[in-house]
């Protein structure tokens, strides 16, 4: 019979290797450089103030990081926003689904994937990264933003259900019959 040590079982822990990997997500993080990090702050105030050296710099960088710390999800979802920004959808795909991949149960990936496969109309793929992003929210304003992702969904035509154009079709047609009655009823 194995003895295990006590430093074997706190090396092994499931809340070690959580606190291990939250250190080094936080290493990592505070390693951006401080032209990265006011780059990233510009973005996030408004998105289309970057001009396109400064979204090309600002890409590079992130890619340096991610080279740096390949396992930091948020690093990955830092650098597939700055790639939807600079408009390369393929590359943010990428590595925002490598970002879901090392995080299933990030919120902030979930969220920023579904964002994507909305503004692409994948609907299916959108609704579903959103629906698990609300799920995952820890507080009300992460509930709130997965909310209102949701319903730009709704809006711009998506998270139907493939009967709303019959059953939209139907209550035209049942509208237009009851206002020509009426009308008849006016008429005589």
């Amino acid at each position: 019979m194995e003895k295990i040590t006590n430093t074997e079982i706190v090396l092994n822990g499931p809340k070690t290797k959580a606190n291990l990997i939250a250190h080094v997500s936080s290493l990592a993080l505070a390693s951006i450089p401080d032209e990265t990090q006011g780059l990233l702050l510009r973005m996030f105030a408004d998105p289309y103030i970057l001009e396109k050296d400064e979204r090309a710099s600002l890409v590079a960088q992130l890619r340096d990081c991610v080279t740096r710390y390949p396992d930091v999800f948020e690093l990955r979802v830092l650098l597939g926003m700055a790639l939807c920004v600079s408009l390369d959808a393929q590359a943010a795909i990428e590595e925002l689904r490598e970002s879901v991949r090392l995080a299933p149960n990030s919120f902030i990936a979930q969220l920023k994937l579904g964002e994507l496969w909305m503004r692409l109309r994948v609907v299916d793929k959108a609704e579903g990264h959103t629906r698990l992003a609300a799920l995952l929210s820890q507080s009300l304003a992460q509930s709130e933003l997965a909310r209102r992702q949701a319903a730009k969904g709704i809006e711009r035509g998506g998270y139907k259900s493939p009967f709303g154009a019959v059953t939209h079709l139907f209550r035209r047609l049942w509208t237009r019959q009851r206002s020509e009655s009426s009308a008849a009823l006016d008429l005589s």
